[in-house]
Order: structure tokens, then C-alpha cells, then sequence
């Protein structure tokens, strides 16, 4: 099994499971969701936003990047504020076919003004509504890009300190180390409907079946998350996360065939580790 990621490089991008989660400790008063949402395109939708929307806290609203539209995002910063969830940013690469998630060559200035020019729509919008725009997250192939370029990196950074708000990133200890340095401030998540290799690679959701886990299967992966700062990989072994009890944000993503089941689901172990340590 563990060929089948390590020997598609296009596949997978590393990611470091070494290293404390400070930030999330003074960012995030207890266990979190975070959904990406509102990735339709005129009469096209994409996942089930109205169901989803009530169940999680905090909502990635795609930006007209690789997907989305004006109509949309105003819609969904709608939505998120009918039911008071947050409002971030998911900027991606303009690349609607392949839904922001093929591989481009692309400068880390004109990743700096991209970031700059979706986030800034999504902000409009949100301001029109009397919303605060809570975060920003990079979406497909631009989040993975971030993680392992570092002129990417820099530029989002950039980006991002421009708007005032936390980037939510996976828990590397290189990403934080840069972005300690430049004053911007990180929230940490975890991806439970995706699975991970023996090597400390996210298996990305173009890899086909095996890179998901089923609703039981992500339940499971979040109570083990929260309860003993564990995940299990693709080979059935157990790896540290090492959060050391800092609350996490778990990612789902709306566009996956069962995207309500996983988002219950994982509603209902985030509500009963929120139970257990006391946490509001």
C-alpha cells in the first residue's frame, strides 16, 4: 500500500507532524470545524452548503479563483452569517476546470496580487454585510504549494498580513518558524476525511478512493485526534500529531460524495471532546 503514495509525487505533498500548535492554544477556545463552502459556478453546485452550513464553526468561502462567483459569495457570507459561523477566505489558482487543484508554475508575486485581488472581493462583500472576515485559507494545490515553496510561502504571508487576519495552514514546524518571523499568526487543522502515508504525506483527493476515509472512519480519526494527539495512516499505524492538547480545527471538504455524513459525523465528535475537557 505504501507505494501507491510514495511513488506519486504529484499525488501527495509532505507534511510535518513534529512540533508544538501554540497558536491554536490562543486562538481557538475549544475544537473546531472549518468546511470549505460556496465552490459553485453560476447554476452549477457544488456540495450541499445549506445542510452544511449550521454544523460546523468556521466557513472557507471559495473567492471566484477556482471556483465561485459574486453572486455565490455574497449568498454563502450569507448563509455563514445566518447561522454565526465565520467567515474566511479560500483563495485558489484561477483554474476552474481543474478545480484549483492542478499542478501550475506560477511566480510568487503573482501569487502575492491573486491572493490580494480574491481575498480583497471576498472582503468587499463581507464588509457589505457587516461580516468580519475571520481567516483566509489557500485552497488545492495552492495550500500545498504554500507548504512547500518558500517564495509561495512568503508571498501568501504577505498576503495575508495585508488583511490583518490568521492564515489556517497544516502544523509544520517550517511554516511556522517563517511565519513567526514575518508576525503573521497560524491556525493549525487537521484533515480527517483525508488519509496520510507512512512518511507524513497528505494524500491528496486526486489519488481516487484510497486517499478518503468514510464517515465511521473520520469520526474515529477526530476522537483519536482530540483524545490522545494521534492519527492513524494509510497502513493502519498510529503517528503523533502533537498538538499537546491545543484545540484543533478539523478540515472537511463540501465537495466529496458523502460531505454531509462526514461533516455529522465529525460534528458529533468534536461536540463530545468539547464536552469532555469543558471547553465552550
Amino acid at each position: 500500500m505504501t507505494d501507491t503514495y510514495t511513488k506519486a509525487p504529484n499525488a501527495l505533498t509532505p507534511i510535518n507532524l513534529s512540533g508544538p500548535a501554540p497558536s491554536n492554544k490562543k486562538l481557538l477556545p475549544k475544537y473546531e470545524i472549518n468546511c470549505d463552502m460556496g465552490e459553485g459556478f453560476g447554476p452549477w453546485k457544488m456540495g450541499p452548503d445549506e445542510d452544511i452550513m449550521p454544523l460546523i464553526d468556521r466557513a472557507n468561502i471559495a473567492c471566484g479563483g477556482h471556483a465561485s462567483d459574486p453572486s455565490i459569495m455574497l449568498k454563502t457570507i450569507k448563509l455563514a452569517k445566518k447561522y454565526g459561523v465565520a467567515v474566511g477566505a479560500h483563495p485558489g489558482l484561477p483554474d476552474k476546470q481543474g478545480f484549483g487543484r492542478r499542478s501550475w508554475a506560477i511566480a510568487p508575486d503573482d501569487v502575492y496580487t491573486m491572493v490580494l485581488y480574491q481575498v480583497g472581493a471576498l472582503k468587499a462583500m463581507c464588509d457589505s454585510e457587516g461580516v468580519e472576515l475571520s481567516h483566509i485559507k489557500p485552497h488545492g494545490e495552492l495550500y500545498f504549494y504554500t507548504e512547500r515553496d518558500a517564495g509561495v510561502k512568503a508571498a501568501v504571508i504577505r498576503a495575508a498580513k495585508v488583511f490583518g487576519v490568521p492564515l489556517v495552514a497544516g502544523k509544520s514546524a517550517d511554516y511556522q518558524e517563517v511565519a513567526a518571523k514575518a508576525g503573521q499568526q497560524l491556525i493549525h487543522e487537521v484533515y480527517p476525511d483525508l488519509h496520510i502515508s507512512p512518511e507524513g504525506y497528505l494524500v491528496k483527493i486526486q489519488a481516487g478512493p484510497k486517499s478518503l476515509r468514510t464517515p465511521e472512519r473520520i469520526y474515529e480519526c477526530v476522537k483519536k485526534a482530540g483524545m490522545v494527539d494521534q492519527i492513524t495512516n494509510v497502513d493502519g499505524e498510529e503517528m503523533n500529531l502533537g498538538f499537546g492538547g491545543a484545540p484543533i480545527s478539523f478540515c472537511l471538504h463540501s465537495d466529496m460524495p458523502t460531505a454531509l455524513e462526514n461533516v455529522i459525523k465529525t460534528r458529533e465528535a468534536v461536540d463530545e471532546i468539547n464536552q469532555l475537557y469543558g471547553l465552550k
